[in-house]
């Protein structure tokens, strides 16, 4: 089977790749570009760790194939922190202990990125439902909730 060629924005930078025509996204990001902050948990989109967004829409990288990449812009968790350090709601899953084996982190970060940025403000119901699809086997979620409230908090008022 040919190889594909496909252009595409990964964390605002432009990029090319040759891929499969059946290779995930998940796969691509992990093995053609070396972002392997991207976790494959489960491989059927059940746990949410593989989790980036794709043209701003939050999707589980193990169900998009990536020639479905092709002229759009991928948000991977490394694209999250900048230079100057540790995004807001990376610094505040470390602050609340939000985080243990590291499997889900990374998903669990993407998908909260993306909750903030369409609600600034959410409650926790809203919170818990947007990172439903988030499986996490160690921490029990309530340290993850309250990382995402104290997040939205510094989001809102910076220092």
């Amino acid at each position: 089977m040919a190889k594909v060629h496909v252009t595409t924005t990964v964390n605002s930078e432009t990029v090319e790749f040759l891929c499969d025509p059946n290779q995930t996204l998940l796969d691509v990001l992990r093995d053609e570009l070396g972002k392997t902050g991207t976790k494959e948990g489960c491989g059927t989109g059940d746990c949410g760790a593989c989790s980036v967004t794709l043209d701003g829409r939050l999707v589980c990288s193990c169900l998009v194939l990536g020639v479905e990449a092709q002229g759009k812009a991928v948000g991977t968790v490394e694209g999250i922190a900048n230079a100057d350090g540790l995004h807001p709601i990376q610094q505040k899953f470390l602050e609340n202990a939000a985080l243990q084996c590291g499997i889900c982190t990374p998903g669990l970060i993407v998908a909260t990125k993306a909750l903030l940025e369409k609600d600034p403000n959410p409650d926790e119901k809203t919170i818990r439902y947007w990172l439903a699809g988030n499986l996490c086997r160690c921490t029990g979620y309530d340290k993850i909730v309250r990382a995402v409230q104290d997040a939205a908090k510094d989001l809102a008022h910076p220092a």
